[in-house]
């Protein structure tokens, strides 16, 4: 029976998107009814929980992947280059600095 609840609300709620408050208000709700036990309600937030938050990382981590292999098919600077390009042009600049012919 728990495993079906958990299914049921998994597939109803997006995973990623389950705060605690709405995973205790849940669990307490099917509780209210009498589907759940305390302890079940309690294993049943904990799961959750520790579910919607892995969910989180994953999906946190596919986005990273997608945008940085579109950002290698554009061509675009990532923040790195643009890093070793501003060094670069700040030691040129001191270069021509002491040759006299900036400023």
């Amino acid at each position: 029976m728990l495993n079906l609840i958990k299914k049921t609300m998994l597939t109803g709620v997006g995973l990623a998107g389950l705060t605690k408050n709405k995973v205790e208000k849940l669990a307490k709700e099917l509780a209210k009814k009498g589907k759940l036990s305390e302890k079940e309600g309690k294993k049943l937030v904990d799961d959750l929980l520790k579910k919607s938050e892995k969910a989180r990382k994953d999906l946190e981590a596919q986005i990273e992947r997608v945008a940085k292999n579109t950002m290698k098919k554009m061509n675009f600077a990532t923040r790195e280059d643009m890093l070793k390009l501003t060094k670069r042009i700040k030691n040129l600049e001191g270069t021509l600095k002491e040759k006299g012919l900036k400023d």
